[in-house]
């Protein structure tokens, strides 16, 4: 028996028939999977440029050519304040809206036919958390476009950061969400560690031997970036959760700063600029080169 997704779907596209059968301009819009897949593409390409700017300002900032390092948040504050940049929030925006479409294809829908297996539901699980993830972003990315920063976004940060946790401190229990929060922040970095190692990164790419052999350090650098950028940040959070502090909270780009302030930190700040980079340009690599094939048939079970 259809499910009533799949039924609607049907509706929708018989609908979409009729329109095209007696309205030249809507024979000219293209069917749906392929819109589909474009805003996929698109959604790709927003992250890739989100990352891109990240590593780079990092990277400013691990030789002193810019002030604090900033995280992914902090990328958009100090984006907006550049020209035309409420005009780049609202395409970051909706790039990223994109690629939250997308993620939600691949795991409800199973567009990537990973299946009901157990490694299938933990990668369409790892997916709906990257989903929901980048919603948060482009929620940000739009809010900016009416409350812009009016200060340092770096200092922001923090305090955006101190302010979450100190609403969590005042729930119950809120001392051991807050170090619920911060071991699921070390179980993001840790997944993004092991994925560097293991996972073969070209096995969704539709290019060449060569060329896929030339992009996959591109990913397992930037996955192995974010994974260990994690790292100092859920330590922070574990601790202010134990010891109820919200002030000893950071936010992601201060965490990078701590690690700036070790020896040889600037070397190793620098290192994972490039892999933030490497992550943005293989992100550009998949919205070239990623098979993408929106399911036909919108059933969560298939």
């Amino acid at each position: 028996m259809p499910s009533p997704l799949s039924t609607l779907r049907a509706r929708l596209a018989s609908l979409g028939d009729r329109g095209r059968t007696h309205s030249s301009l809507l024979r000219r819009v293209p069917p749906l999977h392929v819109l589909l897949e474009l805003a996929a593409r698109i959604g790709y390409g927003a992250r890739g440029f989100v990352y891109l700017s990240a590593g780079t300002l990092v990277l400013l900032a691990a030789v002193d050519l810019v002030g604090d390092a900033v995280g992914i948040k902090g990328t958009l504050d100090w984006l907006v304040l550049r020209p035309l940049g409420r005009l780049w929030m609202f395409l970051i925006g909706l790039g990223l809206a994109a690629f939250v479409m997308w993620r939600l294809l691949q795991s409800v829908f199973d567009a990537d036919h990973e299946g009901t297996s157990h490694h299938g539901l933990r990668t369409r699980l790892s997916q709906a958390f990257s989903g929901f993830s980048y919603a948060a972003l482009s929620f940000a990315a739009f809010k900016l476009l009416v409350h812009a920063p009016e200060g340092d976004p770096a200092v922001e940060g923090v305090i955006r950061s101190r302010e979450q946790a100190a609403t969590v401190l005042a729930l119950p229990f809120g001392n051991w969400l807050l170090v619920g929060a911060g071991l699921a922040i070390f179980g993001i970095g840790a997944g993004n560690i092991v994925r560097a190692w293991r996972e073969d990164f070209t096995e969704y790419l539709a290019c060449s031997a060569e060329t896929c052999r030339r992009v996959a350090p591109l990913a397992r650098a930037g996955h192995m970036a974010r994974g260990l950028a994690y790292l100092p940040l859920a330590g922070l959070v574990v601790v202010a959760g134990l010891q109820s502090q919200a002030s000893d909270v950071t936010s992601f780009g201060a965490a990078l700063e701590m690690i700036e302030r070790q020896p040889a930190g600037p070397w190793i700040l620098a290192l994972g600029a490039f892999g933030f980079v490497a992550f943005g340009a293989f992100s550009f690599i998949e919205a070239r080169f990623r098979r993408i094939r929106p399911p036909r048939d919108l059933n969560p079970l298939t």
